[in-house]
């Protein structure tokens, strides 16, 4: 239960650590009831799990553009809906463009939110990356993610690491994050670049309190994730190394 003096709530949608997709319907039921405002970081779920930022009467929407959206580093986009908008200071002010006769941030949208000159060349990379989205269809995406997470999961099962988060796929997204049981998860991180090609992120991935709750505190995780060009092959391949280091 939120605390009285609670004015906003803000949860991930899903973890970057283990990859658990939060129950955002029921959080946000609550937040009405309680009068809550609701912000969501869609940074691991955006593009393809679906949000419905009217129906959950979220105040603000928060996304990075290159994981999900498949668009490049340095761009994203905070959705935020007008009432929450006009309560909020921004953290930086000047230099807009825009209303150059006032000496004070302008009020409107998106000016109050956008000083300075905007990364363009990220904007149009992003714009092109949702227009592919689009046509491709976000669904296409989610269905393809939860395959291929259930694939890599049936392959580990009975190898001696432990998966973090919950094992039923659609629960997830492609975030798959082991604790090797008999091998230092940095050993192990090393010896799958190394010897078999596989690039993973080894550690507490920014989220130390989030392994001390998932008991992978100090030893972190050794993380793999599916995107779009991620093929069977490349989880079969994933698999067989997992299998080799925990062999031996």
């Amino acid at each position: 239960m939120p605390a009285k003096n609670t004015r906003l709530v803000f949860v991930n949608h899903a973890s970057n650590v283990c990859g658990s997709l939060f129950p955002l319907a029921e959080c946000a039921a609550l937040c009405r009831e309680k009068g809550l405002p609701l912000a969501v970081d869609a940074a691991q779920t955006a593009g393809h799990v679906p949000i419905d930022f009217d129906a959950l009467h979220l105040a603000a929407l928060c996304v990075p553009g290159h994981k999900g959206l498949l668009g490049p580093q340095g761009v994203g986009a905070a959705l935020l809906a007008p009432d929450f908008a006009r309560v909020l200071t921004p953290l930086t002010e000047g230099g807009t463009g825009s209303f150059s006769d006032l000496e004070t941030q302008p009020d409107c949208l998106p000016d109050k939110f956008e000083s300075g000159t905007l990364n363009l060349p990220g904007i149009y990379g992003l714009r092109v990356a949702l227009e592919y989205l689009g046509e491709s269809g976000p669904a296409r995406f989610r269905a393809r993610e939860l395959a291929l997470a259930e694939r890599f999961l049936a392959g580990i099962e009975g190898l001696s690491v432990r998966v973090v988060g919950p094992k039923a796929p659609a629960r997830r997204v492609g975030v798959l994050s082991l604790d090797f049981l008999h091998t230092d998860n940095a050993l192990a991180a090393f010896r799958l670049e190394r010897e078999f090609g596989i690039l993973t992120r080894c550690g507490m991935h920014c989220a130390p309190n989030a392994h001390r709750t998932l008991g992978t505190y100090p030893q972190g995780t050794v993380r793999f994730s599916t995107g779009p060009a991620t093929t069977e092959n490349d989880i079969d391949a994933a698999v067989y190394a997992v299998r080799k280091i925990t062999e031996e």
